[in-house]
């Protein structure tokens, strides 16, 4: 028996047909809302890519075929018009993205298959039958349960969201029947879904029990007089419709696709067709597993300040600077709860700094204390200069905290980003950075570690954590630049971030500090009121209704 996708008794590897249509609903309603700076949804397309690239990447499939549904109706529709009647048709935003899905599989060098009149489960059934036929073990990749009908000792499938493998005993274990039976299984109970009425009255239970004693639904029509009672009855009254439903609910294996295995071999990926599509979608994550090429070389100069000479230096220079960028590390998401570790500065091109206050990892005997660092920098944090922060609110929070006074100028380069292009889904530093800059940034998992195994960041190295830091002030000055360059060609944006939403921001972390003073006296004597109100309603619905309930 095949053994979660083994190679075949011939020593070839198995071969893997990808239920596509299943993959893009599924991949849809995942990640809803999820949208690029144009306003077209994304979603479908991101959650297909993620699957097919976990797929690729754990199986590393040699032969494989992505299967997809043809529009308009199908074979099925001539046995029953009523088939699929009831579904409604493909959400709009929906149908604009699978033309999408199409070309990113066509860049990933993937076997596309699409057959005028025949439904995808039918096309994966004949390309299953015919690696079988050939000596194949073959893993189907479906959520869909009407695939359990393909499964044998050859035939497996793989749901690679659940991570579920589906053999001949996992069927048997699930419904009580054997593959071979999963076609009348679903014809004796309906599906909803597809408007296959099955038979009334024969739920899942009564429906595995005939199959147990008679195997097929042909066998209990045969031995219908075993039966007693309404059971006999229905059965009797729905035998034509239970024939015709089991027509429609059996995949086709013996097709004449006029192609076979021979078609399904993989290809090498088209990465500039995958890089244009992901800047198109704006998919940053997996632009940055692209690598750079094709963005902007940047030379950037990280530095560590961890003695009083340079920090003295920096802060002349910050103090002397027109602009410049700071970010804070910190040991927590949650402004109000997070302690300083560090904060770093950038005030000229391709230059970071990074001054750790409060890290214990390796290196951390090397480190300043906060208070002197304070101390050095009052004069450029409460100064003239304009001060660039990514998520300002976040750090104006942090230094209050810490005791740090902070004087504006004021601007926020998420702020920019958001103002710009509010139908973007994501404003982070890392995704603005690879569509704006082109520049791949350093994850914070990649210096801290990901799952149980994360760390805080004051537990980072210096080593690791200088170049961290420090890019991350590096890159929101050279965002800022490049994001004020498309707000001054916008007069109507530039005066809504000047005018209305940058000044809000130290108003609003202000507020958060300052939280709200509640009259808990008040709200208890609303309180009574509401209860009492409802109270009152209930009465009256009782009233009108003759009784309590």
């Amino acid at each position: 028996m095949a053994s979660n996708g083994q190679a075949s008794a011939n020593g070839k590897p198995p071969v893997f047909l990808v239920d596509g249509s299943s993959f893009i609903f599924r991949a849809y309603h995942a990640l809803p809302g999820l949208t690029n700076e144009q306003g077209m949804a994304t979603g479908a397309v991101y959650g297909f890519a993620q699957m097919i690239r976990k797929l690729l990447d754990e199986h590393a499939p040699a032969e494989l075929g992505i299967v997809f549904d043809p529009k308009g109706p199908t074979f099925r529709s001539e046995i029953d018009p009523d088939y699929k009647a009831h579904r409604p048709p493909m959400p709009d935003d929906l149908a604009e993205q699978v033309p999408y899905i199409h070309r990113l599989v066509a860049a990933f060098g993937l076997p596309l298959l699409v057959e005028d009149g025949v439904e995808a489960d039918d096309v994966i059934g004949t390309l299953a039958a015919q690696a079988e036929e050939a000596g194949r073990n073959v893993v189907v990749i479906t959520g869909d349960k009407d695939m359990a009908q393909l499964v044998d000792d050859r035939v497996q499938l793989l749901d690679t969201m659940k991570e579920r493998w589906t053999d001949p005993e996992a069927v048997h274990e699930r419904w009580g029947i054997p593959p071979e039976a999963v076609a009348d299984y679903l014809a004796l109970v309906g599906d909803s879904v597809d408007n296959i009425p099955g038979v009334p009255g024969v739920g899942d239970k009564t429906a595995a029990k005939l199959l147990q004693a008679y195997g097929s639904a042909e066998g209990i029509l045969e031995h219908i007089d075993d039966l007693k009672g309404k059971q006999r009855e229905r059965l009797a009254d729905n035998a034509d419709q239970l024939r015709r439903s089991k027509d429609l609910t059996t995949i086709r294996q013996g097709l004449d696709l006029g192609r076979g295995l021979t078609d399904l071999c993989r290809q090498e990926a088209d990465t500039e067709a995958l890089r244009g599509l992901y800047q198109e979608l704006e998919f940053t994550r997996f632009l940055r597993d692209l690598g750079d090429e094709g963005g902007e070389e940047v030379e950037a100069r990280h530095v560590g300040v961890t003695d009083t000479e340079t920090l003295t230096g920096l802060a002349g220079e910050l103090t002397a600077a027109e602009r410049f960028a700071f970010d804070t590390e910190t040991t927590s998401l949650a402004a109000e709860q997070a302690d300083l570790v560090g904060v770093s500065f950038a005030h000229e091109n391709g230059t970071g700094y990074y001054i750790p206050v409060a890290h214990t990892g390796e290196g951390a005997e090397d480190q300043l204390s906060a208070e002197p660092v304070r101390t050095a920098l009052e004069s450029a944090l409460g100064g003239g200069g304009e001060k660039v922060a990514h998520n300002l609110k976040y750090d104006l929070t942090v230094l209050h905290r810490a005791g740090w006074a902070l004087a504006g100028p004021f601007h926020d380069t998420m702020l920019m980003s958001y103002v710009l292009h509010p139908t973007r889904t994501s404003h982070d530093m890392d995704s603005l950075a690879a569509d704006r800059l082109g520049r791949t940034t350093t994850t914070y998992t990649e210096v801290a570690g990901k799952g149980a195994k994360q760390v805080t960041f004051y537990q980072v190295s210096l080593a690791q954590a200088i170049p961290y830091a420090a890019e991350d002030a590096e890159i929101t000055l050279a965002l800022a630049a490049d994001l004020e360059a498309e707000l001054d060609a916008e007069p109507v944006l530039r005066a809504l971030y000047d005018e209305l939403e940058m000044p809000l921001v130290p108003v609003l972390a202000g507020m958060e500090r300052t939280g709200v003073r509640l009259d808990t006296d008040l709200l208890a004597e609303l309180s009574a009121e509401l209860a009492e109100a409802m109270e009152q309603a209930e009465g009256r619905a009782h009233d009108l209704a003759g009784r309590a309930f």
